[in-house]
C-alpha cells in the first residue's frame, strides 16, 4: 500500500521538517513533500509529530520474558510484540553473564531465527558480558566471569551467525586490549561497563578500538579530580558514545545533563537496560539466576538491594528527558534512534527517516506521549 502521512513535524537525521507529508511506498519511506500530490491516500496526523521508530540496543527482557530463557515464543514473539508499546521497532537482544555453554544455545537460537521477529526488528546481540570484574557485578553473577578471551567470542559470534553487533568488557581484565584490538577489527562495537578501571586502563581500550560505556555513571568506578576513573574516560573521550539510562532512579537529572553538554545528543545513547517486569506491574521476579523486587518504578536485587536493571520503555525515556529540560525533542529522539543506531553500526537499515529505509516510525504528540506505532508501514499500535 502506498500512501502519504500528513504531520505537524517529522523528525529527520540532522533537520526538523515542519508540517508536510511522508511519502510511504511499499513499506518504505519515500520523499517529503509540502503539498500532497491530487488524490493521494493520506492518513492524516494532523497536530503529531513523527519520528523515526525507536532504537533499543540493551535490553534484556519485557513483558515476563528474557533473553536468557532462550526460548524461541519468549524472545521472537512475547519480547519482540511487546516492545512495539515501547515505541521500540528495532532491538539487540541483550544475554548477561551466565554460563558459557548457555550463552553459546542463545546466540545459536537467535542467530538461527532472528528475522522471524514477530514485532520489533531484531537487528543485532549485545553481549553484556561476561568479561567484567566483580567490584562493580551489579545484578551479574561473578561465579561466571572471565578474562576477555577471543576464541570464545568467535564460537559464540559463529553459533549466533556474526550477529553479535556489541561486546562489553572490564577493561581492567587481563588481555583486555587486544580482545578489543580484535573485535574492533571484525566491526564489533566494544563496550566498556561494570568495571573498577582507572581512567588509564580505559583509555587504553579506547585507544584499541572500545567505542561505548555501559549504562554509564552505573557499575563503574566514578570520577575524582586526581583519578578521572571510568566516568572521567566516558566523559572526556569526544568519539565515544555513553549510554544513560533515564528512568529517574540510575541517574539524576543533573547527571544526564552534563553527560549531554560533555557528549552532545550525537553520542549519547538512551537505554533501557529493562528486565522482564518491563511492561507488567509491580511484584517479584527473576533476573538470571537472581530473584528481583519491582517497587515504585524500579528494579532491585532481592539481597543487596542493588539495582537490578531497569522498567524502563524507551518511549517514557525520550519523554523524560525532555520534561526534566534535559534535551530538545529534537535530541531526545536522536538519542534513542539515529545515535543509537550509529554506535553499533546498524544506521544503514533504522534509525532515521530516510528515503529506502523500512518505514519503521512512531506518532508522537507535542508532550511526546506516544500515539501510534508503525512497522513496514503497516500500523502495528
Amino acid at each position: 500500500m502506498n500512501y502519504f502521512i500528513k504531520a505537524d513535524k517529522f523528525f529527520y537525521p540532522y533537520e526538523t521538517k515542519d508540517e508536510g507529508y511522508l511519502e510511504i511506498i511499499g513499506g518504505h519511506f519515500g520523499n517529503y513533500y509540502v503539498k500532497a500530490p491530487v488524490d493521494a491516500t493520506i492518513i492524516d496526523y494532523s497536530g503529531k509529530w513523527i519520528a523515526p521508530g525507536l532504537v533499543d540496543t540493551h535490553i534484556h527482557g519485557f513483558d515476563g520474558a528474557d533473553v536468557m530463557d532462550n526460548d524461541y515464543k519468549k524472545i521472537f514473539e512475547k519480547m519482540s510484540n511487546g516492545l512495539l508499546r515501547a515505541g521500540v521497532t528495532s532491538w539487540l537482544p541483550t544475554p548477561l553473564t551466565g554460563n558459557h555453554d548457555l550463552l553459546k544455545e542463545v546466540c545459536e537460537l537467535i542467530g538461527e531465527h532472528y528475522s522471524e521477529a514477530k514485532g520489533a526488528k531484531i537487528q543485532g546481540l549485545f553481549f553484556e558480558g561476561p568479561y567484567f570484574t566483580a567490584e562493580h557485578k551489579g545484578a551479574q553473577n561473578p561465579a561466571y566471569m572471565t578474562d576477555p578471551n577471543v576464541a570464545e567470542f568467535d564460537k559464540w559470534n559463529r553459533a549466533a551467525k556474526g550477529l553479535i553487533r556489541k561486546f562489553a568488557i572490564a577493561p581492567e581484565r587481563a588481555h583486555a586490549v587486544d580482545f578489543v584490538n580484535a573485535l574492533s577489527g571484525q566491526g564489533v562495537a566494544v563496550a566498556l561497563g561494570h568495571s573498577n578501571a582507572t581512567y588509564d586502563q580505559a583509555l587504553a581500550a579506547i585507544e584499541a578500538g572500545a567505542s561505548i560505556f555501559v549504562h554509564t555513571y552505573n557499575g563503574m568506578s566514578g570520577f575524582n579530580h586526581r583519578e578521572p576513573g571510568m566516568v572521567g574516560a566516558a566523559l572526556s573521550t569526544p568519539n565515544t558514545y555513553t549510554e544513560l539510562i533515564c528512568d529517574g532512579h540510575h541517574v539524576h537529572p543533573v547527571a544526564a545533563k552534563v553527560m549531554l553538554q560533555a557528549k552532545g545528543a550525537e553520542h549519547v545513547v538512551l537505554i533501557t537496560d529493562s528486565m522482564r517486569a518491563a511492561g507488567l506491574s509491580d511484584g517479584e521476579y527473576m533476573l538470571g539466576e537472581f530473584p528481583v523486587i519491582v517497587k515504585n518504578g524500579a528494579a532491585h536485587l532481592k539481597e543487596g538491594d542493588s539495582l537490578a536493571g531497569s522498567i524502563l520503555m524507551l518511549k517514557d525515556a525520550i519523554k523524560n528527558v525532555v520534561d526534566w529540560e534535559v534535551a530538545t525533542p529534537e535530541e531526545a529522539i536522536m538519542m534513542a534512534t539515529l545515535t543509537a543506531a550509529k554506535s553499533v553500526g546498524i544506521d544503514d537499515r533504522c534509525g532515521q527517516i530516510k528515503k529506502g529505509l523500512a518505514a519503521d516510525f512512531i506518532v508522537l504528540t507535542p508532550e511526546m506521549d506516544l500515539k501510534n506505532v508503525y512497522l513496514d508501514g503497516v500500523q502495528r499500535i
